[in-house]
């Protein structure tokens, strides 16, 4: 199976794509779609649509998905088994609030000379 995960770094909704990833003990490409403006825009061209995350499973795209959508199509296509083993990050929400702050404040300042 191949596939190609389009992500942002710390995204809730991207890690939780992550944990269904390590929670299956599948090998994906992880594709940063913030620090690099191409893979945003190879994920645009591919989904049709600009949100993420989006998931290539062996060429079939699920566009703006969690990771809770992404193990019921893999699951209802027989591409992995039911686990009982828990996922190591939430797998149906973004960051809440307190997440989000903890990112910006652990954010360093870029200065311009």
């Amino acid at each position: 199976m191949k596939i190609k995960a389009y992500l942002k770094p710390t995204c809730g909704w991207s890690m939780g794509v992550r944990a269904i990833m390590d929670k299956h003990q599948l090998e994906y490409e992880d594709i940063d779609i913030i620090n690099n403006p191409d893979n945003y825009a190879e994920m645009v061209a591919k989904s049709g649509q600009p949100l993420s995350p989006c998931v290539e499973i062996d060429g079939v795209m699920l566009a703006d998905v969690s990771g809770e959508e992404v193990e019921q199509y893999m699951l209802a296509n027989t591409l992995v088994s039911s686990s009982e083993a828990e996922a190591a990050a939430p797998t149906d929400r973004g960051c809440t609030d307190e997440e989000h702050e903890k990112m910006r404040s652990a954010a360093k300042p870029i200065r311009f000379f």
